[in-house]
């Protein structure tokens, strides 16, 4: 079992993914707010740094907050996920959309799956 990681820049894409999980038969996704390292440094901090001025051409200041979503799938799902990802996001490789990951799971407990 894998546990999936999706940090999402753009939330709007949000809903799209988790519809097509379900086409899928992929669920059990929780998603949390989340806010990336940058962008609380540009703009609760306010710190002038080089590199920030640089950055902040890659960022929309409008968009403040971000949704990391995980899930447990088997290691034969994540390029189902992937593709799913890939084809509502246009790509993660795009400027401030979003990464995802997978990390070996060794022990779960009160996961049933039912899709």
């Amino acid at each position: 079992m894998q546990m999936f990681v999706l940090v999402l820049n753009r939330e709007e894409y949000l809903e799209p993914i988790l519809e097509k999980m379900l086409e899928q038969h992929i669920g059990g996704a929780t998603i949390l707010d989340s806010t990336g390292m940058m962008r609380v440094l540009d703009g609760d901090h306010n710190i002038d740094m080089p590199m920030l001025g640089l950055l902040r051409h890659y960022f929309s200041p409008e968009r403040r907050r971000s949704k990391t979503m995980f899930t447990l799938l088997d290691s034969h799902e994540i390029p189902k996920m992937m593709d799913i990802v890939n084809e509502v996001t246009g790509g993660l490789d795009k400027p401030d959309t979003g990464i995802a990951f997978a990390l070996p799971t060794t022990f779960v407990e009160g996961v049933k799956k039912s899709l």
